[in-house]
């Protein structure tokens, strides 16, 4: 198996991505794009996910890898607790589109949480 050289070549990276341009088309379609401060807020963190993901793959370094991707699921979280939230308090919002993007995110999650053990695991074989 080749060593990914890239970072866009992550399948974290290209679902975080598709996360964020889920996101997007979920704003414009509801109306919480007239929410400045919850749309704003969605963008950023949906953003932050592949953010960090593709900065930790330039710099290099397990430890600062596993760092980042704590930080890339911290952001996900984020975005999964807004949106839970949506469903409860929104009457005119598409609940299964929200669903399908918490899928998306639980996705994502679950490949970088798998990068993280694969991290764990190559860290601590070391000592």
């Amino acid at each position: 198996m080749p060593a990914i050289k890239n970072f866009y070549d992550l399948d974290c990276w290209k679902e975080s991505k598709d996360i964020y341009l889920a996101m997007r088309k979920f704003i414009g379609q509801n109306a919480i794009k007239k929410e400045y401060y919850l749309k704003d807020q969605l963008l950023r963190a949906s953003l932050s996910i592949s953010n960090n993901i593709a900065e930790v793959f330039e710099r290099g370094g397990k430890k600062e890898f596993r760092r980042f991707l704590i930080i890339a699921n911290g952001s996900a979280a984020e975005v999964k607790s807004m949106l839970l939230l949506l469903m409860e308090v929104e009457n005119n919002i598409d609940k299964n589109e929200i669903e399908v993007l918490i899928g998306k995110i639980d996705n994502c999650m679950k490949m970088t949480k798998g990068l993280i053990r694969y991290l764990n695991k190559e860290l601590n074989s070391k000592h």
